[in-house]
């Protein structure tokens, strides 16, 4: 890493955002603007359910995409995260009360747009007693019940690695259990301080203990080395992880952190190879993958 790149870490804290002086994006990175009537269809739907998704509040660079094949992920429990990463677009605050009605309007939308497979994810609810766990069952039980050949993947905070409330979720039987481990360890105290890597690492374990077929994914061009990508693809695969993604950082206002660098498609290419080699059944790696991206194949 260059001594310019260790310094702009070193100072993530101190440093005011720079209004002037960010990357420009390389043609690998450039997306059509979304649009068409498929998404036009599922912008109303979700507004007229008061449904949210990551799709939006990320601002995803596969939206357009998406949404016009008519997949969506699902984001239950509000727009309102109790926690403040510096990489993520959603809000930071105080949520609204916890809304139960919000299982059956999911269940509901899956129905209607037909889905075969579908991605549930949430803010982080640490202010709730159950950080949210019981909705999360709820929706996977009310989306199962009305749509009995869709498959569901879930997309879940930390729960702080109590097994308990992850039990509940587990109790629900989701096909594909996914938490991100976001980034390599040395970035979690500046950007996700929060978080801890050791707890994100023993739910990804917990899952895998509980019978689980589990995914992670992290973003890169923050101010990690190639090294420590492949290290923790060794910790996340010791664990027992089974699909891994890995995508490109991009800052979605000048208030959050800076991208030091946008990586070539060449070394995401490297990680798939490495991936596969050191046991996932599964990598996606490419600068616009997500969380979500092509999950249907993933099942």
């Amino acid at each position: 890493m260059h001594s310019k790149e260790l310094l702009e870490i070193s100072n993530i804290n101190t440093q005011k955002p720079r209004i002037d002086n960010r990357i420009p994006r390389p043609e690998w990175l450039k997306v059509r603007a979304p649009g068409g009537e498929k998404y036009a269809e599922l912008k109303t739907m979700m507004r007229s359910k008061s449904l949210h998704t990551v799709c939006e509040e990320a601002h995803c660079p596969n939206i357009g995409e998406c949404w016009g094949r008519g997949t969506a992920t699902f984001m239950i429990l509000g727009d309102v995260c109790t926690r403040s990463c510096r990489f993520c677009a959603i809000a930071t605050g105080k949520p609204s009360a916890a809304d139960y009605g919000e299982p059956k309007r999911i269940a509901e939308s899956v129905q209607k747009m037909g889905l075969k497979h579908t991605v549930i994810t949430s803010v982080t609810r640490d202010d709730l007693k159950d950080q949210g766990a019981e909705i999360w069952a709820q929706t996977i039980i009310e989306t199962k019940n009305l749509n009995p050949n869709c498959t569901i993947e879930v997309l879940t905070p930390d729960f702080k690695a109590r097994e308990d409330l992850l039990d509940i979720v587990f109790a629900a039987k989701p096909d594909i259990f996914s938490h991100n481990m976001e980034m390599v360890p040395k970035l979690y105290k500046a950007i996700r301080p929060q978080s801890k890597y050791s707890t994100s690492l023993r739910v990804l374990e917990y899952g895998k203990e509980k019978g689980m077929n589990v995914k992670t994914g992290i973003m890169v061009g923050i101010g990690e080395t190639f090294e420590e990508v492949v290290e923790l693809m060794k910790d996340v695969r010791r664990v027992g992880v089974d699909i891994f993604n890995v995508g490109q950082y991009l800052q979605p206002t000048q208030e959050h952190q800076e991208v030091l660098r946008f990586v070539h498609p060449d070394e995401f290419a490297e990680y798939k190879r490495i991936g596969l080699e050191i046991g996932f059944r599964h990598v996606e790696s490419g600068p616009l993958v997500r969380s979500s991206y092509h999950a249907e194949m993933h099942i």
